[in-house]
């Protein structure tokens, strides 16, 4: 049940870029419970909040798709390395707007939109990188102990947030936030370089076209990518929670539901080693987030804190469940030199569907009410699941011991290493 330490064991360079991730994860969780509640202070209005989401859209669609290719065509380390020095840049615009006497409204949806872009080009990146970095078969330990990662900035950053902003100030959440992409810079620099494969394409419409095409004949990565869109999109609650803390008048609270999703998540991966024998991952994708959607139908339906909390937080182990084995299928059945390509579409599966859906929970939120926005989303999340399971059975079917793709990739990695 443990998690599997192989590749931690086995590539320097992966305990480096995991260590780089671990701080400047910390680091973004503490501006992703600021930035929403500075807005909340600022205009007082849960549309505002969830227009974040819509700012963040377009260059998550340009730069996300634009980004794959340029992961496939140029040196993976030198896109991580800028990105993360622009964000920390971003981090600094953020911070001096804080100390000003009265702060605008204006930067912190351009910083949004900016930040967007620039996650967008380096995510690709780096999701295209692991798989260099890490044996064939030490992929699915590697899946686990990235999302132990996240999880653990994901528990920390929020849960500390919620206390440096209450006590503290918006300025020391920022500031630290700054700190921690110094921090990354330096430890991902050191990692050896990732030139492009010499079979890549160079970055072009043409070239994004190919692993569209590549993509959309995939009818088992196409239901990865489709059942995360319909749960994100239809049961981020995210932007809510700020609100939903009022209505339960337990303000306090906070920091404790931003952690809970991440939290469930982490307790996930702690016990993460029984997924490297599973096989049939299509079915785990669907059945953890149509539970997701569940689990986020019924936190919106109560109005016990505690349970709040609790439903939050299975909903984030339903989550993290479904993350395993997206990222397992995706990187043991993509080939290398369209690797980069593939992870822009899959970054836009599970961006664009956070990123919509807090415009979607806001909108509601408006109309309905906070609970309803939230708990009708779930119901929708779960229907939504089992249709898309019905209409896509290659997803269903689809066993890493018998798949094409699967074996063509371990091929081609065997073949690499000789």
């Amino acid at each position: 049940m443990l998690p599997d330490l192989a590749p931690w064991r086995a590539s320097r360079d992966f305990r480096r870029l995991w260590y780089a991730g671990l701080i400047s994860n910390f680091g973004s969780f503490l501006t992703f419970v600021a930035l929403p509640v500075q807005l909340k202070d600022l205009t007082g209005s849960a549309a505002a909040v969830g227009a974040i989401g819509a700012v963040e859209l377009v260059p998550l669609l340009v730069f996300g798709l634009y980004g794959g290719a340029l992961a496939d065509a140029w040196d993976k380390r030198k896109l991580i390395v800028w990105t993360e020095a622009g964000q920390g840049l971003l981090s600094v615009a953020l911070l001096l707007n804080a100390l000003l006497p009265h702060p605008a409204v204006w930067p912190l949806y351009v910083v949004a939109a900016l930040s967007s872009a620039l996650v967008s080009v380096q995510r690709p990146a780096l999701d295209s990188l692991w798989p260099r970095i890490v044996a064939h078969d030490h992929l699915p330990a590697a899946a686990s102990l990235n999302s132990f990662r996240w999880t653990v900035g994901g528990v920390a950053g929020p849960a500390l947030a919620g206390v440096v902003v209450a006590y503290a100030g918006l300025g020391w959440a920022y500031g630290a936030d700054l700190l921690t992409f110094a921090v990354s810079v330096v430890l991902v620099v050191r990692i050896a370089a990732s030139p492009a494969s010499h079979e890549a394409a160079k970055p072009s419409l043409k070239a994004i076209a190919e692993g569209a095409r590549y993509a959309w004949g995939r009818k088992e990565l196409l239901g990865t990518y489709a059942v995360d869109l319909a749960a994100m999109f239809l049961a981020m609650p995210l932007a809510l929670l700020p609100f939903l803390a009022d209505e339960l008048d337990a303000d306090w609270s906070l920091g404790l539901m931003y952690a809970s999703v991440p939290l469930g998540a982490l307790l996930v991966s702690l016990v993460s080693g029984w997924t490297a024998r599973i096989h049939r991952h299509g079915r785990m994708v669907v059945l953890a987030a149509a539970l997701w959607g569940l689990a986020i139908a019924a936190a919106g339906t109560m109005s016990n804190v505690w349970l709040v909390l609790l439903f939050l937080t299975v909903a984030g182990g339903c989550d993290m469940v479904s993350g395993i084995f997206r990222g397992i299928m995706w990187n043991q059945t993509i080939p290398d030199e369209l690797r980069g390509r593939l992870a822009g579409i899959e970054l836009l599966s599970y961006s664009v569907g956070p990123t919509v859906g807090q415009v979607r929970s806001g909108g509601f939120a408006a109309w309905w009410g906070v609970r309803t926005s939230v708990w009708s989303g779930g119901v929708l999340c779960a229907g939504a699941v089992g249709l898309l399971a019905l209409c896509l059975p290659k997803l269903m079917t689809y066993d890493a011991r018998t798949d094409r793709h699967a074996a063509q990739v371990r091929d081609q990695r065997a073949a690499a290493q000789v």
